[in-house]
């Protein structure tokens, strides 16, 4: 607990002492100090007419880009290298900046006890509803949040780059927050200018791709470095609340959680091998004891109690089982801290996790173990009055232990499916069965025989013969095992297949977990099976699919060895590029509703798994607020989402930024799980489709084909895909060294094949977010046709927080389209290709922010202060970067040095656009 007997002393002081606008233009003057000196006298020149004549554009006093398109021109390739490189640096620098003004914002909310959307507000919200303290304990069992870090590589900045603009948000930290002497002041601007001369000195474009263990190191870093140390923070401030609103407040459970994907997500990544996820639980395991081994370290300056001055029994009892386990270990503490029994227990406890690794005996077996040592020390402190240690050194690492346990983040395994079905026919074909040539029902009969007889039909280490991918998968299954021995089974427990289509596409995993061992039906499932529905069919058939696998002898018992709960992964990236924005929202709600009215009937759990990106696009947009439109039939308490690219840099890079968001999306999940419960749903979910107004179900029904046939003619127009690879910077962001998967599922080029992040990437640099709202406007024209009525659609956004959050994704991505910028993109496409598709996305573009517009009764597509500010900040200096980009793509043979360029704008628009895809 916090301890705020002299809080109110503090009251009053002002908590900073700077403003954004100060911190961008001093960031600009030092980023222009650097240019000056480090640039040629022409190329700072250009740097500052480009800057001017965008700003002249945005603000009127020119009617045309046509300044701004001649300066870049007219440039010699070393100066426009340093056009792209200080607007680049420039947005490097404007974003922490922002961040830095967020930061402000929450601090002084938290003082002003205005913030809402946290935990406190969860807590009153739910009080002043009339929830007793037994109805609160009842919501927080239920809850379990799990964000969940993949490896997708949609962060563009350099890792070495990424440390120095750290050490730059440090600085503008110190700046803005201590009360500093004038020399002080002075001394840390200087610090600041030589850290933004050093980002404008170094390289800002990768040289090679990073390695799959280089995208789970950096994982590592936010799990590390910022998210282990505010965990206890965001449990202490909901006890607080707890203590502030019942007499006798309930306990909290854990109720948040952390996955990742980053060195196990095989899924068009032929990089990530068993070798590297054994690498990475490896690293996992050493952070998350060292981090242990730093706490105790602290911990133990301030157990020196003597022994004689309190009752420490409980102690010495425990030590003594020490001793019997490890003797010399216990008797070396002893004999150098004498009399003090408690910092005995903790640097024994300190030496224990320093075994875990190695082959000396009396390392943890397990993080319960280490929790009952810790439990042992802090019952000691409380029994002898000594609670505020206790609440403020031994609680924090209790939660972070119950959090991390050993593992610091547990890991999902994830593949294609048609990788299992190939590998399933060669191993099978060397048994004489010929799985190849079996239907589904006889695919389905097979495997569950196969794991329910006692004898395995394969052995998995025998992969002499097999082709690279099917040897692969075998290992990747025999390795499995392994891991849940050395690492504990919680450790790699989830198995996520891509592209599911068929119950066969999920028992095949199945059976593989059961070959290796990890499976023993009836009895134990060491793996969660998670099919991932992502296309329209899969979506349409989710019922169908469960039904038969719950139904199925084997797969019910593998559910019920899981604890009876069925985890479901929706995929929101390809089921957009597939279907549009609008439809497929509506797609995936109403599989949401299908997919619990199944697991209703069936009395299973359902786990919903949301498999957001970081654009609107792609699932993306304020998490707690797509918390909240989730349909209410799904809020079983449990919630899985991604969490990728330069999202997790955004969401996690900033302590205070981190903790706001896990505590926004808490707050969503307990007022959503309440609401259950008020409704008599405390035990199961029930269709609840009725508290939908049919009139909207019906207006959904309208729109979402609509609005699918508008984006699927736009696709399916001819020459589309060429237009595509003219018209936007694909070809570019495939060649860019952002991951270590590559961009494509294969060397064909068609929109089926192209992965999702790469082509909202490409839309994105050319300002023309068509991902984000393409057939919305057609969608809606198509229900305004057929009798309805725009009251009715406002009725839908005031009161339905799916429609609303849909309205308002979709209003962000059209704010962040410029169609003129647009159009000298569409510039780059032959002429015929132009004219037969530009003028389709631009009507629907016109047609799109018009229907929002009336929807929301506003003049503007902006309805946030703070986005309409940033954006006008952004624009006039994206622009320099775009018309710069436009003019590389338009030469046919590019230099190095352009190329160069050309790659550096696409990490420059990225940077300005904050968003990839």
């Amino acid at each position: 607990m916090v301890y705020r007997d002299h809080a109110a002393e503090y009251r009053g002081m002002e908590l900073h002492g700077r403003s954004v606008r100060q911190d961008v233009r001093e960031l600009g003057e030092l980023l222009g100090d650097a240019v000056e000196r480090h640039a040629s006298s022409a190329a700072f020149e250009a740097v500052e007419d480009a800057r001017t004549a965008a700003i002249d554009y945005r603000r009127g006093e020119t009617a045309s880009r046509e300044a701004l398109q001649r300066i870049v021109e007219s440039n010699d390739e070393d100066v426009n290298a340093s056009v792209a490189r200080a607007f680049t640096t420039y947005f490097e620098l404007v974003n922490l900046a922002e961040e830095r003004e967020r930061v402000r914002s929450l601090r002084e909310g938290e003082d002003a006890g205005t913030l809402a959307d946290g935990l406190p507000a969860a807590v009153e919200t739910l009080a002043d509803q009339g929830a007793s303290a037994d109805d609160v304990a009842d919501v927080l069992d239920a809850v379990r949040v799990v964000p969940t870090f993949t490896a997708h590589p949609t962060e563009a900045r350099r890792k070495t780059v990424k440390a120095t603009l750290v050490r730059v948000t440090d600085l503008l930290e110190e700046l803005d927050q201590h009360r500093l002497t004038e020399r002080e002041q002075a001394n840390k601007l200087a610090r600041l200018g030589a850290l933004v001369e050093s980002v404008w000195t170094t390289k800002q474009v990768r040289d090679r791709r990073p390695e799959p263990f280089d995208e789970a190191r950096n994982v590592h870093w936010y799990l590390a470095n910022v998210i282990f140390d505010q965990v206890p923070e965001m449990y202490d401030r909901l006890e607080d609340t707890l203590a502030e609103q019942y007499d006798d407040p309930p306990a909290v459970p854990e109720i948040l959680d952390f996955r990742s994907w980053a060195g196990s997500d095989r899924d068009g990544n032929p990089y990530v091998t068993p070798e590297v996820t054994s690498k990475t639980l490896e690293r996992q395991r050493q952070i998350a004891v060292e981090k242990y081994r730093e706490t105790l370290d602290d911990v133990s300056g301030v157990l020196s109690q003597d022994a004689s001055r309190m009752d420490l029994e409980s102690v010495e009892a425990s030590l003594n089982r020490d001793a019997e386990r490890v003797p010399s270990l216990v008797a070396e503490t002893r004999e150098r801290y004498p009399d003090e029994p408690l910092r005995q227990k903790v640097l024994v406890m300190w030496r224990r996790l320093g075994r875990i690794t190695d082959v000396r005996p009396g390392g943890y077996d397990d993080a319960g173990e280490f929790l009952a040592d810790i439990d042992v020390v802090e019952d000691s402190l409380r029994a002898n009055g000594a609670d505020r240690i206790a609440d403020e050194y031994l609680d924090p690492l209790e939660r972070q232990v119950r959090t991390f346990r050993f593992h610091l983040a547990s890991l999902d395994l994830r593949d294609h499916q048609e990788m299992h079905t190939d590998t399933l026919e060669e191993v099978l074909e060397r048994e004489g069965v010929d799985y190849a040539g079996m239907d589904e029902d006889e695919r389905v009969e097979f495997l569950t025989e196969a794991m329910l007889q006692a004898d395995p039909v394969l052995e998995l280490a025998d992969t002499e013969g097999l082709s690279e991918e099917a040897t692969r998968v075998c290992s990747r299954f025999d390795a499995l095992a392994d891991w849940h021995d050395e690492y504990g089974e919680a450790a790699i427990d989830t198995y996520c297949i891509s592209m599911t289509e068929r119950p066969s596409h999920v028992l095949e995993v199945l059976f593989f977990a059961d070959q290796a061992g990890v499976v023993d039906l009836p009895e134990h499932c060491g793996l969660d099976v998670v099919p991932l529905l992502e296309t329209e069919s899969a979506l349409g058939n989710a019922r169908e699919t469960m039904e038969t696998l719950f139904d199925n002898e084997a797969y019910g018992a593998a559910v019920e060895a899981r604890g009876n709960v069925q985890e479901v992964m929706l995929g929101y990236s390809d089921s957009n590029k597939e279907n549009g924005f609008l439809a497929a929202n509506w797609a995936l709600n109403e599989a949401q509703r299908k997919l619990a009215a199944i697991t209703d009937d069936l009395g299973v759990e359902l786990r919903l798994f949301h498999g957001r990106g970081g654009s609107i696009s792609r699932g993306g947009g304020p998490m707690n607020e797509a918390l909240l439109a989730l349909p209410p039939e799904t809020v079983t308490g449990e919630v899985k989402f991604t969490q990728q690219g330069e999202s997790i840099a955004d969401t996690y890079g900033n302590p205070y930024i981190a903790e706001r968001n896990l505590e926004q999306m808490l707050n969503a999940q307990i007022r959503a799980r309440y609401d259950a419960v008020d409704r008599g749903e405390r035990d199961a979910a029930s269709d609840r489709g009725d508290a939908i107004d049919s009139d909207w179900i019906e207006a959904m029904e309208t729109m979402a084909p609509a609005a699918r046939k508008a984006y699927r003619d736009l696709l399916d127009t001819e020459g589309f895909v060429s237009y595509f690879e003219q018209a936007t910077p694909i070809t570019v962001i495939e060649e860019l060294n952002m991951g270590s998967r590559p961009a494509s599922r294969s060397a064909e080029r068609s929109v089926e094949d192209l992965r999702a992040i790469p082509w909202v990437f490409s839309w994105t640099q050319s300002r023309c977010v068509v991902p984000g709202w393409f057939g919305l406007g057609t969608g809606i024209e198509a229900y305004l046709e057929a009798g309805g009525d725009v009251e009715t659609l406002r009725e839908m956004y005031e009161a339905w927080p799916f429609f609303r959050t849909t309205i308002d994704n979709a209003s962000m991505a059209l704010a962040r389209t410029e169609m003129e910028v647009a159009a000298e993109y569409a510039a780059l496409a032959e002429p015929d290709l132009r004219e037969r598709i530009f003028p389709t996305i631009e009507a629907e573009y016109d047609r799109a922010s018009d229907v929002v517009l009336d929807v929301l009764e506003s003049e503007e597509l902006v309805g946030r202060d703070w986005l309409a500010e940033s954006l006008e900040r952004r624009n006039p200096y994206v622009d320099p970067l775009n018309a710069l980009q436009v003019s590389l793509l338009r030469q046919t043979h590019r230099t190095d040095e352009a190329e160069r360029t050309l790659r550096l704008t696409v990490k420059g628009i990225a940077a300005g656009m904050k968003n990839t895809g």
